[in-house]
């Protein structure tokens, strides 16, 4: 079941932001999301939370001028998904213009796991490096850090997930979840960490005159790195994160962007002048994260380092095709596991549901998880065999239930039951031995149930009400479509009764619609619909632009129908 519910709007609020000069559609949509004042509204860089404001920035930019200063020798130790990979790209864009002596290393997800293990620590070793820098991970590699310090290498942590109650003892740490931070962008994601950290870097060389024979780098030609990451992280779109957002995509649509960004707007047939935030998440990010999944992140960092629009376009085909084969997979995995739901007894009314099969894929269990949790509106953990008797699981949350949290207390009531955990309120994973997954499963469900309430379990679908008639158009789509839209500030959804002209199933499971309100006629589609409607009906959508054959007009997403 689904329970819609229409987002307030103050009306005094939106006149003040109808006085400010936000236009009326705009000014509504935006006083239902918390906006205030216009000057909220504000995307210039100028905007920005300074570095300063970032606890250790200024203590990791002095570790790391001390090292240029000193031509040592760097290692930036990355992860294997988009933001990981595009933090990596930060990092060594950032460096290497500044003159440092720095290279990447990314652990192979299958082999060494997820971030700063001591087996990647050995692995690095081999290189002789003088400080290892993580990005997007590291603030609960302890054992990492300790084998770092026995082999004499300084540690840099830069990281945004969650930290335990102990943290590693690594020369600096910047992260603004730690304890005594008090950055207010709390949900940054881990490139944007790492682009603060160079911001902080370059200002501290500049103090120390080291610009002075040569030419200080314009970090703002990063920022289309930095939007990628963050849309792609799905972490939520506060002010800073949305100015970086919109800086980013700024430059692409001016054509200013890495070839590798190019690139794979390109392979994905896309235009870079149309760029939205929808674009990052849905189509640039998971073509960069099926190298991280299926094959090696290394293929996707060195599309977005490589300067050579060539070598860039080539890489971004790859990408492209194995994107195409992640979606296959999935799409396997999703058939199983639907099925494996449906033999289970009452697993569908399980406040929280852990799956696993042996023929499921360790690099795809995490969109299968979201999968199932969009499906079933429960918290759900899909796991894959690991190497040498493990399950390698990935969670994807609701609202209600802070993920790591919940590990946190399934460690807790059953110590020694998780080999390794960590995440977010929303998405999080574990590891635990094969003979201990049932365990696991019933504790996970258990858990859950204490923590979510009732109505927590009825999914909830947040509108803006009515869209007014005039409304429905190809300009106010385009309106739309310009502005900053993403996790934490959800694009728009409209809510309306519609007579049904015409209706037709393509492809055996989308819904072709062809609907009028009042004196205007729109088309509309629903993917993977379950219910055709009547000759009215009531449905929430989001007002799109559809392109065929160089014309564009508007078309509805329907994303609810009763």
């Amino acid at each position: 079941m689904t329970k819609v519910t229409t987002r307030s709007a103050p009306p005094r609020t939106v006149w003040q932001l109808e006085q400010q000069g936000l236009h009326p559609l705009l000014a509504r949509l935006y006083a239902a999301r918390g906006i205030t004042d216009k000057s909220e509204l504000d995307y210039e860089l100028k905007s920005l939370i300074p570095p300063t404001a970032l606890t250790h920035a200024t203590d990791a930019a002095q570790l790391l001028a001390d090292a240029i200063e000193a031509e040592a020798k760097m290692l930036i130790i990355g992860d294997y998904d988009c933001d990981g990979a595009t933090a990596t790209a930060v990092g060594m864009r950032a460096l290497r213009a500044l003159g440092a002596d720095v290279d990447f290393l990314l652990p192979d997800r299958f082999k060494l796991g997820y971030g700063l293990s001591p087996g990647i620590v050995d692995v690095a070793a081999q290189q002789s490096p003088d400080l290892i820098i993580t990005v997007d991970n590291g603030i609960a590699s302890l054992e990492g850090v300790a084998r770092a310090q026995q082999h004499g290498i300084a540690t840099l942590i830069t990281d945004h997930h969650l930290p335990a109650e102990t943290l590693p003892e690594a020369d600096c740490i910047v992260n603004p979840n730690q304890p005594g931070c008090d950055f207010p962008s709390k949900c940054i994601a881990g490139v944007g960490v790492m682009f603060y950290v160079m911001l902080a870097l370059r200002a501290e060389l500049r103090e120390r005159g080291y610009f002075a024979e040569r030419p200080e780098p314009n970090f703002a030609n990063l920022l289309d790195l930095v939007a990628l990451g963050t849309v792609a992280d799905v972490v939520k779109l506060d002010r800073n994160n949305r100015i970086l957002v919109s800086q980013g995509l700024k430059r692409m649509r001016a054509g200013q962007m890495q070839p590798g960004i190019a690139a794979l707007f390109k392979a994905a047939g896309r235009d870079p002048k149309k760029a939205t935030a929808m674009d990052l998440g849905f189509i640039l990010g998971p073509r960069l994260n099926a190298a991280g999944r299926l094959a090696d992140m290394r293929l996707g960092v060195e599309c977005l380092l490589t300067d050579d629009a060539s070598r860039a376009l080539q890489i971004a085909q790859e990408l492209d095709t194995l994107n195409r084969e992640r979606r296959e997979i999935e799409s396997g995995m999703q058939e199983q596991a639907l099925v494996l739901l449906d033999s289970l007894d009452a697993n569908e009314a399980s406040p929280g549901i852990a799956l696993f099969d042996e023929s499921w894929h360790e690099g795809v269990v995490g969109i299968l998880a979201s999968r199932i949790k969009d499906k079933l509106h429960r918290p759900v953990f899909a796991f894959a065999p690991g190497e040498g008797g493990i399950v390698k699981g990935s969670g994807r949350s609701i609202p209600g239930l802070h993920l790591r949290d919940a590990l946190d207390l399934v460690a807790k009531r059953a110590p020694g039951l998780l080999i390794r955990f960590g995440g977010h309120a929303m998405a999080a994973g574990a590891t635990v031995n094969a003979e201990n997954f049932e365990k696991f499963k019933s504790l996970f469900a258990e858990v859950a149930g204490e923590l979510l309430a009732p109505a927590d379990l009825t999914r909830t679908l947040e509108t803006d009400g009515n869209l007014e008639g005039g409304y429905i158009s190809l300009e106010t789509a385009r309106l739309l479509e310009n502005e900053i839209w993403g996790q934490g500030f959800p694009a728009p959804l409209f809510m309306d009764e519609f007579d049904v002209e015409q209706q037709r199933v393509l492809k055996e499971k989308h819904l072709k619609l062809r609907l009028r309100k009042g004196d205007t006629r729109i088309d509309a589609i629903q993917f993977n619909f379950t219910t055709q409607p009547g000759n009215r009906t009531r449905l929430a959508y989001r007002l799109a632009i559809n392109e065929y054959m160089g014309v564009e007009s508007p078309q509805l997403m329907v994303e609810h129908l009763e």
